[in-house]
This record gives C-alpha cells, sequence and structure tokens, in this order.
C-alpha cells in the first residue's frame, strides 16, 4: 500500500473516529484529490464551467477512493472488503446520512443532478470483479467488462451536463469503452506485469499467438497483427461515438472533445511504434496534449465568434473561421 494512501485509509476508512460534517471542507477534500492524482483531469478541468466543477471533484474523488481501495491495499480478500465497506458508504449518502468527506460533497451532487445509484454501483462491481478475474476468453466478455468499469463514468457526465438521454448514454458508451480499450492497448506490458491479460484469449487463438508468445512476451508478426485488429475495432467506437458532441451542450462539449481526441492520439501512437507495446509504452508527449488542447481551443473559440456574428451577417473573422479546415480528429 501506498503512504499516501495508508494515511488516507487510517484517516478516512472504516475505522476511522468521526469526521468532520462540514460541506465546505469536504469540496476541498474532494479538490485536492482531483487536483494531485491525475493530469488529465487538471487539463480537462480548466475547460470545464465553474459552476460544474466541484461536482464533478465529487464524482471523481468517488472514483479515485474505489480504484485505490482495488489496487493500493494488496488486492484481494482485503480489497474485496473495503469495496463493501465504500458501497454501504454511498447508500448511507443515498439514504441522507453520509459519513466520508466524499460522499458529504457527492450528496450534494446526487441531489442536484438526479443520479441513480446504478453508476455507482457498476463502478464498484467492475472494481470487485478486478479482484478475481484476470483474463478474459471472448472479445464479448471484456466488452461486458467495460460496461462496469467504463461506461458508468460517460453516464456520471451525463448526468451532471443535464444532458442524459438513452440515445446519448449509448453513444457515451461507445466513447468510454473505447478510451478503456485503447488503455490497455496501450498498457499491454504494463498489465501483464501484474498478472492481468485484456487481449482476449479467442483473437490471440485467432491470429496465432500462443501462450508462450505471451508468457515470452514476443512482439511477433502475428501479435502485430493482432494488436492492429483490436486498434481498428476501438477506432470504430470512437467514432460511433463522435456524433455525441452534437447533442451535448457547448460548455461541455470541449472536455469530451479532449478525451476523444487524446484516445484517439493513443491508438495513432500505437501504430507509429509498430505495435510493440511490449518494449514500450506509447504515449502523447507533453507537446501533443497542448496540442490537443490548442485545437479544442481553438474550435471553442470558432463556435463562440461563429455564435456572435451568425452568417450570412457575421463578420469577416467569423466567415473566414466558418471556412477554416478542421484539424483531423487523430491530429495528435
Amino acid at each position: 500500500m501506498s503512504t499516501g494512501f495508508q494515511e488516507e485509509l487510517r484517516r478516512y476508512g472504516p475505522n476511522a473516529v468521526a469526521v468532520s460534517q462540514d460541506l465546505a471542507r469536504a469540496r476541498r477534500y474532494c479538490a485536492r484529490l482531483a487536483r494531485s492524482h491525475y493530469e488529465n483531469f487538471t487539463v480537462a478541468s480548466a475547460l470545464l464551467p465553474r459552476r460544474l466543477l466541484r461536482h464533478f471533484h465529487a464524482v471523481y474523488a468517488y472514483c479515485r477512493w474505489a480504484d485505490d481501495l482495488a489496487d493500493e491495499v494488496g488486492g484481494g480478500s482485503r480489497a474485496l472488503q473495503l469495496l463493501r465497506w465504500w458501497r454501504a458508504e454511498l447508500l448511507s449518502c443515498y439514504e441522507g446520512q453520509p459519513r466520508h468527506p466524499v460522499m458529504i460533497a457527492l450528496k450534494e451532487t446526487i441531489r442536484r443532478f438526479s443520479i441513480p445509484k446504478a453508476p455507482f454501483l457498476d463502478l464498484l462491481f467492475a472494481f470487485e470483479q478486478d479482484q478475481m478475474v484476470k483474463r478474459y476468453q471472448t472479445h464479448e466478455q471484456l466488452l461486458g467488462y467495460c460496461r462496469n468499469s467504463a461506461n458508468p463514468v460517460g453516464r456520471l457526465v451525463l448526468y451532471l451536463c443535464d444532458s442524459f438521454t438513452e440515445e446519448n448514454a449509448i453513444l457515451s458508451d461507445h466513447v468510454c469503452t473505447a478510451l478503456q480499450l485503447a488503455n490497455f492497448w496501450q498498457d499491454v506490458a504494463r498489465d501483464f506485469a501484474i498478472g492481468r491479460v485484456y487481449l482476449p484469449q479467442e483473437d490471440r487463438q485467432r491470429f496465432g499467438y500462443t501462450e508462450a508468445d505471451l508468457q515470452n512476451r514476443r512482439t511477433t508478426p502475428a501479435f502485430r497483427e493482432l494488436l492492429r485488429y483490436e486498434v481498428d475495432q476501438t477506432r470504430d467506437l470512437f467514432y460511433r461515438g463522435w456524433p455525441l458532441l452534437d447533442r451535448i451542450d457547448a460548455e461541455i462539449r470541449p472536455d469530451i472533445e479532449l478525451f476523444i481526441r487524446g484516445g484517439l492520439g493513443i491508438l495513432k501512437k500505437i501504430e507509429k511504434v509498430n505495435f510493440d507495446v511490449w518494449t514500450r509504452r506509447p504515449e502523447l508527449a507533453k507537446w501533443e496534449k497542448a496540442a490537443l488542447l490548442g485545437g479544442v481551443l481553438w474550435q471553442r473559440l470558432k463556435h463562440s465568434l461563429l455564435a456572435s456574428s451568425p452568417l450570412p451577417g457575421a463578420t469577416p473573422a467569423a466567415r473566414a473561421l466558418s471556412n477554416a479546415r478542421p484539424g483531423s480528429m487523430e491530429s495528435a
């Protein structure tokens, strides 16, 4: 267990003494957790409307605690025990009796946006599954895991943006599953080192990538074709989810677009290393992340100018922007 989380668990875990019920303090705790743990969240939060920021912090803090309970306590029965405790804390929150600072902040968010229990509970199911299932036989089984591990996050975002509909949820599921899969293909070596294999067995067999190849971390022609197939399937999911951008509020659109473009950028990076993810981890450089952010901000500026000066009576600058050729969705 990391020293940092060990201290968090001592202060706020199941054996903690009474915790302050002060909402302002709980909000500050969630904000600190979000800003100190995840670089991409810090970047994305710069684009969020200020009125939504504390709610995103609360949801992120819930997910962060669940993730740490699953991965930072040694796994196995201890992790399952603590995840059950976290579920009980969530249910207490829904009953109007939050105890943990994250739940105190989350109670306000749940009430404001009428968020049901399901996405929060589905996430916990996925973390529990991680303790027991280390490999997947079929692609459908892997997608089933993503339905609990990734898709609930997108659904929570839709609730926070007052944009939840069944149609939007389906599009969001495509995006979130694609983001999860892109992370799996990026981290084949890292996951294998901790005993997890997300490349489905049926796909490995189909392309002739043997168990011996896997155990010896070989980048064979079969492995390259296998990963090419997975990358192509994942890219298709991103494209299927892309229409979501036109269905959500313009205020939140840049954040969603940034994550989609980032995921597509990772897939392109995997292709650039010729699918050799065993010897190097494909990732976006800081300048590439900055370029993605700049592209998204450019689109926001363009939208703002066009909205304030609609065609045909637009200013010359707005007309020039409207005719500007958009960058590739895989600009990274």
